[in-house]
């Protein structure tokens, strides 16, 4: 089998190569990883990460650095997408021109979500027609923020050989199943999830037996022991019954979360910008400890994921469970083998929606458990959305897809129309200035 990882030099890929060396040597494993990226320092720093791994490692997929995109696709099975277009760089933009505006600015959410969309979604199509015209039997993993956006419009070139991952899920599955005294990994064990990525509510889980999450929703003490049940507090929770996905702490908590992101000594943006920039030059210069500078910096950007939110809601630090990085990597590698060897699992994946939720249409980008194997992922019956989950499902939905509007056509209304129909935005006024600061005319 052989992966291609596009952004070959991102931060995160030695996790995905992590996962791959402890499937090394299966039927079926992967042999060879194509890194392909347009920062050549970067890739170079990462495949020494990479080969730092790999050392004593019997049947270690091999690593290879493609120079153009058309050589990395050649051959592929599977295509990781993973690219950030305009590097941190771009994020700062996104987040401090909203909040430039008194709007949150998010890597994903709000505004500074549609603003990454708006650049990214030209770059995620090209590579698609690339992919369909030179690979078209492989499969498109993408993991590109705004990943459900994105996905979508992937989605237009490559039908449903594209499926868009994400960790958050995974995780509020896992922790909330611990807290609930339940097995994850249970064969029996089973769970209701809907939304689109970054807005999704767990609102059933079994081992087996009974519903477990009305006992956990009146249990103050067994929420406060996980990090969604410390986000969104027990009275929240048991007002609404579910269990969020971490995101919606920007839309239940919005004061609260742009506070705390206005107060932060820099942004979330900002913070990466340097982290990153100072391990890329230290392991350049120093490609012998490239792994241990990688690994120090890996666990430094777990420990401070969400602070602001974290800082909203009192200050906590997380779960030692949680800082071990491992999430969309094992996410992706379950993925891949379901597909590759036909060994069905169920994953929560973006995926078309058919007939799944009847409030979206049957293209819709939607995010739910799915049984996955050789024919690739189809997603599996759930409740009806509330009225409430529907209706920020539906105003979502049009956000995404006026903004893959925008990026296709050019159009500024459509732009327009993305920016200020998010909930986070409250004012066509403000979304016509963060266009005009972010997006020249």
């Amino acid at each position: 089998m052989r992966l291609v990882i596009l952004g070959g030099g991102g931060f995160r890929v030695p996790l995905v190569y992590r996962a791959l060396l402890a499937d090394a040597g299966a039927p079926g494993a992967c042999r060879e990883l194509v890194l392909h990226d347009t920062d050549p320092v970067r890739l170079r720093v990462i495949a020494s990460v990479l080969a730092a791994q790999a050392a004593g490692v019997p049947g270690a997929p091999a690593v290879r650095i493609a120079q153009d995109l058309d050589d990395a696709l050649r051959g592929a099975d599977f295509v990781f997408s993973a690219i950030r277009v305009g590097g941190t760089a771009g994020r700062v933009c996104d987040e401090r021109v909203p909040l430039a505006e008194g709007v949150l600015g998010q890597e994903t959410v709000g505004a500074g979500g549609v603003l990454y969309g708006l650049r990214t979604l030209p770059v995620a199509v090209a590579i698609a027609e690339r992919v369909k015209a030179l690979a078209p039997d492989a499969w498109v993993i993408n993991f590109t923020n705004p990943a459900g956006m994105v996905t979508e419009a992937m989605a237009r070139v490559l039908g449903e050989r594209v499926i868009g991952i994400c960790d958050s899920p995974v995780g509020l599955v896992r922790r909330a199943a611990r807290a609930a005294g339940a097995d994850p990994d249970s064969p029996a064990f089973r769970y209701d999830y809907v939304g689109l990525n970054h807005l999704g509510w767990l609102r059933r889980m079994s081992d087996g037996g009974p519903d477990l999450l009305p006992g956990l929703l009146a249990d103050p003490v067994a929420l406060d022991s996980f990090e969604e049940g410390k986000l969104f507090g027990a009275p929240w929770l048991a007002a609404l019954g579910a269990l969020p996905n971490e995101y919606l702490h920007y839309y239940y908590f919005e004061r609260e979360a742009l506070a705390a992101v206005r107060s932060a000594e820099s942004t979330r943006g900002e913070f990466l910008d340097r982290q990153q920039g100072a391990f890329f030059a230290s392991a350049a210069g120093l490609p012998s400890d490239a792994y241990t500078l990688w690994d120090r910096t890996r666990l430094e950007r777990e420990e401070t994921y969400m602070a602001e939110n974290r800082a909203a809601t009192g200050g906590w630090q997380r779960d030692p469970h949680d800082l071990d990085g491992g999430g969309y990597d094992r996410v992706a590698l379950a993925l891949m083998r379901a597909i590759a060897r036909d060994e069905r699992t169920t994953l929560i994946l973006n995926v078309p929606n058919g007939t799944t939720v009847p409030a979206l249409d049957a293209e819709a980008i939607i995010e739910v458990p799915c049984e996955v194997g050789a024919f690739g992922a189809r997603p599996l019956p759930v409740a009806a959305p509330t009225e409430h989950q529907a209706g920020l499902m539906l105003t979502l939905k049009a956000v995404e897809r006026s903004a893959i509007e925008a990026a296709a056509s050019g159009s500024r209304a459509a732009a327009l129309r993305a920016l200020a129909l998010h909930p986070l935005v409250d004012s066509v006024a403000v979304a016509g200035r963060i266009l005009d600061a972010a997006l020249p005319r």
